[in-house]
């Protein structure tokens, strides 16, 4: 059973998860904007981890840009738990957490390689439409910028 409770940034299987998300990002050769584990223990932002039972499936994090405006950061689903709809159910978390702060509009950055494609296939399915670079992100070619008002 699918279970999504504020992520534990100290689990060893929380870590070896965001590392993973790093290190293949990373390896698409594009611009990476992933947050280690550190940056994701900010203030501003809230993180998040599904689980079944005690099988880590995904993760993602919600990052406050202005009073109305927040960032979908960190969304990684576990490679085996995949077409499974567990990137749906962290991104509706994420939008539901985003409507429940008072935010009216929720950007993302991901990458634009072939790797990226199943990731900007999903925020379609959720709404979220091509817009240019926002806070502090410049235009880059390995980058696509995605924006949904909520």
């Amino acid at each position: 059973m699918l279970a999504i409770v504020p992520g534990d940034l100290d689990d060893p299987r929380v870590r070896a998860l965001l590392a993973h998300h790093v290190s293949s990002s990373r390896a698409t050769g594009g611009c990476d904007h992933s947050l280690e584990v550190d940056e994701l223990k900010a203030p501003g932002i809230r993180f998040w981890a599904a689980w079944d039972d005690d099988r880590l499936l995904g993760v993602g994090a919600l990052q406050r840009l202005a009073h109305d405006h927040g960032e979908i950061k960190s969304m990684h689903t576990a490679s085996d738990c995949r077409r499974r709809g567990v990137g749906s159910a962290l991104l509706l978390h994420i939008i539901d957490a985003a409507c429940a702060a008072g935010m009216r509009r929720l950007s993302l950055e991901t990458g634009s390689a072939e790797y990226f494609v199943a990731a900007r296939s999903l925020y379609r399915k959720h709404e979220f439409v091509i817009c240019g670079p926002f806070g502090d992100y410049a235009l880059d070619p390995s980058s696509v910028y995605m924006t949904r008002t909520l």
